[in-house]
This record gives structure tokens, sequence and C-alpha cells, in this order.
């Protein structure tokens, strides 16, 4: 475990508050994760010492601004291992990333019965957006199913690729289960046909060390919110030669070259992608987030966390009637559950009246709980700020509430 945890809850003032008068215990990290001290005085920084808008201006505060926006596109390139920082386009957010892949790649190289491959753990935003161009072209979108303790079944996704497969998409992690896909064999086996692949990194960015170069993935998003930056920003990577065959996403300013009533050229990498104003203040806060997790070190914070996991796993056995959803070796700071047939509105809502927040529910993932059977689970999601005496607090308030059912 981190020695320093305290010290580091002390940069998260939230961890601090009371919820119905106990101490709040913060266990929804998949959903989105607190932000330190350090992230939330970069944004007030930026908009109190340099606010302007960003390129093309040739006063002092635009370019002070621009800079700041440009690096920080750097520190991201480097986080992932990116071969170039034009190979980083800033988005609102992982869902946003893969609807511009999914509308521009699908526009560019798919005609009718052509395949999309997704697998069964996906977040509604790795399956809608592949929908919705499905309808649009007339593809198919083909599922890789996965076994009962939520591992991906790797023989099935051997036999669904095929020379229709235009694209691999699928989760690192899924956000349900926690389940760890082995995405670099699902590459390796997609690229031996020519087929690429898009990898949402949402659930994995946050928790351990990702490079793009190493997995050789053709795309990767991931979004700020998750990772201790900023809400409403996010990244989609792009090998160059893609991104540069790829139409734009959107239209307006920034993404042009040359705009004439007869003709409009497009600007180069990646701007091509980033159509009005972005988000300039968020982007420098989420590299400040990315300095944080680096200075802290993203293998300690794997350590830390699947400690964490493991610690939480065998607590809640000790529980009656308990059921783990993503039972398996290969995991990443989720753990879903069910509890006898107590609904998980119910357990989650009496969680809250003790200052513990879990999410309840399906999490975007309705075909997983489909595939359970279930209407959905509680998921406890772990973070480096997080500790065993929280854990202790949860299983001391989940034997409480299963005495009050029984």
């Amino acid at each position: 475990m981190l020695q320093n945890v305290d010290q580091i809850r002390a940069d998260f003032p939230i961890l601090a508050e009371t919820v119905h008068g106990k101490p709040l215990v913060y266990f929804d990290n998949a959903a989105t994760t607190q932000k330190p001290r350090q992230v939330v005085e970069k944004l007030t920084e930026a908009y109190y010492k340099y606010n302007s808008n960003i390129h093309r201006g040739v006063h002092h505060l635009s370019q002070v601004a621009t800079e700041a926006h440009e690096n920080a596109r750097k520190t991201v390139q480097q986080f992932i291992g990116a071969a170039h920082d034009h190979e980083i386009v800033f988005t609102r957010g992982t869902t946003e990333s893969i609807n511009l892949v999914a509308a521009t790649f699908c526009e560019k190289f798919c005609t009718e019965g052509d395949e999309i491959l997704i697998s069964g753990m996906e977040h509604h935003s790795n399956i809608v957006p592949w929908q919705l161009m499905a309808e649009r072209k007339n593809l198919k979108l083909k599922v890789i199913p996965f076994f009962d303790n939520g591992e991906l079944d790797m023989e099935a996704y051997k036999v669904l690729l095929s020379a229709k497969t235009k694209l691999v998409s699928i989760a690192h992690v899924a956000n349900s289960t926690g389940i760890v896909n082995p995405i670099k064999e699902i590459i390796q086996l997609a690229h031996a046909q020519n087929i690429p692949v898009l990898v949402d990194a949402a659930q994995s960015v946050p928790h351990f060390k990702v490079n793009v170069q190493e997995l050789d993935c053709d795309f990767l998003v991931f979004s700020g919110h998750k990772m201790y930056g900023p809400t409403g920003i996010g990244v989609l990577y792009g090998k160059e030669d893609l991104l540069n065959a790829l139409p734009p996403y959107q239209g307006g300013g920034e993404m042009i070259e040359t705009v004439t009533f007869e003709k409009t050229t497009y600007n180069a990498l990646p701007f091509k992608f980033e159509a009005g104003t972005p988000d300039y203040v968020a982007s420098v806060a989420l590299a400040e987030a990315i300095r944080y997790m680096q200075h802290i070190g993203l293998d300690a914070i794997k350590q830390h966390e699947d400690e964490l996991l493991a610690y939480a796993t065998e607590q809640l056995k000790t529980l009656d009637g308990v059921r783990i959803f993503g039972e398996s070796m290969h995991k990443s700071g989720v753990l879903s559950f069910l509890i006898h047939d107590i609904h998980p509105f119910d357990l989650g809502t009496l969680l809250d009246q003790m200052g513990i927040a879990i999410r309840t529910g399906h999490h975007c993932a309705q075909p997983v709980m489909d595939r359970f059977g279930i209407p959905g689970t509680m998921r406890a999601s772990f973070a480096f700020y997080n500790t065993k005496a929280e854990v202790d607090s949860l299983i001391k308030a989940l034997k409480r509430i299963v005495v009050m059912f029984a």
C-alpha cells in the first residue's frame, strides 16, 4: 500500500467532507474521480492569469494560453507514449472521441455489409455510436461474447475476425466488472488481418501504465474526469496516417486552412478535428492531473489499488449471500456485486445514509446485466486515495444492512 496516503488525501479537500453526519467514503471512482487542489488551482490560475482565446492571437495573453494548451498536448503525448503530439486530439471525453472515430472511419472506409466488431462488455458509449453508423451505412455489428467469470472468449473473437471486419473497438478494462482484457493479443490478432483497433482506455489509463506504441493500437480514447482531471475534456489518440486519412468530424473555426464560398481546405493534424474554441483551460488542468499521477507513480498506483481490490474482495466474501460479477485474476479497480436479493438501489441508498458512496444500476452496460440475468449491481470502485480502513467501513455497513433485511 502507499505509505503517504494520508498526505495524498490532504490534497483532496472533498475527502474530509461529511455526508449525513458521517465521514465521506468515496467508492465511485469509475464514474468520476475527485480532483486534487493542484488541478483546481491550475484551472484558477489559467482563468485569472492568462485567459485568452488560443491560436492566431498576436497579443501576449493569447500566446501564453496557446503555449500552455500545446504544452498540455505534449504532456498527454508523453504520458501515453505517442510518437507525435499531433496524434493527440482534444475532445469532450471518451464518448465524443468514439463518436468522432465511428462517424469518420465508417464514412471513409465502410460500405454496405462490412462489419464492426465490439465485445459484450462494452459501455454504451462504445455500442451506440457504432449502431448509429451501422444503421446509416447498412453495416453489421458483431459482438464478442464473454464467459461467466467476465473474461472475454478469445476463441470466439478469433472466429469473428474476418475479411469483412473493418475495425475492432473494445474496452481495455470493463467498467461494469473491472475485467482487464488481453488487449495486446487482441490487437495482434486483428493486425494479422490488417484490421485496425480502437481501445477504450477510460478505465485503464487512470490505474496503470498504457503505452500506445507498445500496444500498437490504432486509436485510443479516454476522459479527463476519470483520471483526477476536470470534466468536459478527453483525448483521442490516433496513428498519424489514419488520422490524416479520415475526413473532418465537425466544421467551423480552427479546423480550416482556407475558406471561400466555393471550397474549403482543411487544417493539419490535430486541428482538423478540433473545430471551434477548445477547452484550453481544461487541457492545462488535465496535464496537471497527469503530472500529479506521475509524481505518485503509475506502478505505485497500480500496486496500491490492486492490494485494495484484493482486500475488499476477500472481506466481501465473508458476508453470506454475496455474488461477485467478474471473478478473475485479471482485474483493475472495480468490485461489482449483489447480496441476497437486496435491490442495488435500496442498498446504495442505505449506504449513502452511512456516508458511503458507491454506484448502483447497470453502469451504462445494460447488455452485461442481461448476460448475467440481473437488473444491475452494486459497484465499489477504487482510487489511490482510498484506504483499507474505508473498505472496513463498507463491509461493516453492508453487514448492518444484511441484518436489517433479514
